[in-house]
């Protein structure tokens, strides 16, 4: 929520979203439950974006 907030504080390569296919390979090493939806993508940060992460 709080990078949702602060996208201008994230530079384009700094973060991504992740594809369709990239989340359910995710879900699938993780054995996430498949019933519970999401709305949106997962983002994923770079080494840079999660160090930016502690600021926000």
């Amino acid at each position: 929520m709080a990078v949702a907030r602060n996208l201008d504080r994230f530079p384009p390569d700094f973060m991504f979203s992740l594809s369709n296919e990239e989340f359910d390979i995710l879900k699938f090493h993780f054995g996430t439950s498949s019933w519970c939806g999401t709305r949106k993508l997962p983002r994923a940060f770079t080494e840079q974006g999660v160090a930016m992460l502690s600021s926000v």
